[in-house]
């Protein structure tokens, strides 16, 4: 717990972000594993779904997050492809996602991120893949 506390306090601040209008909280975060919630009030389509764009932003912040933590100080985790499958929909609740890394290299990692409900049932599978750059002061 304390390893994840440490890596979330170098991780800057959410404030005036997506991830806090979303209400995205991160729970577990390591190079090779992150875990995060998100309320599905607020992140809705029209129809009173979980919008599959809430569940793609979720997945891209834990992996984002956990490739943060394998590139380490001085370099940075940028995002350069995104894929996500809905297999069911959610209306209410909270979803969990699970991002677990699928390779950790030296310039590029790759995560799977798997989007449940409350009750453990599948959402979501997404896979992200980030590029590690040196890092711009």
């Amino acid at each position: 717990m304390s390893d994840t506390l440490d890596a979330l306090a170098a991780m800057p601040s959410t404030a005036g972000t997506l991830l806090a209008r979303m209400g995205i909280e991160v729970v577990e975060l390591a190079a090779d594993r992150a875990v995060g919630t998100m309320p599905v009030a607020g992140n809705t389509q029209p129809f009173g779904l979980l919008h599959g764009g809430a569940s793609a932003v979720l997945a891209e912040t834990l992996g984002s997050y956990a490739a943060q933590v394998h590139a380490g100080p001085g370099r940075a985790a940028v995002g350069i492809e995104l894929s996500a499958t809905h297999h069911r929909a959610a209306r209410s609740g909270t979803v969990t996602g699970t991002a677990t890394a699928l390779h950790l290299g030296s310039t590029l990692v790759s995560y799977q991120v798997v989007v449940e409900d409350e009750d453990g049932r599948r959402l979501c599978t997404a896979r992200l893949t980030c590029m590690l750059i040196d890092a711009r002061a």
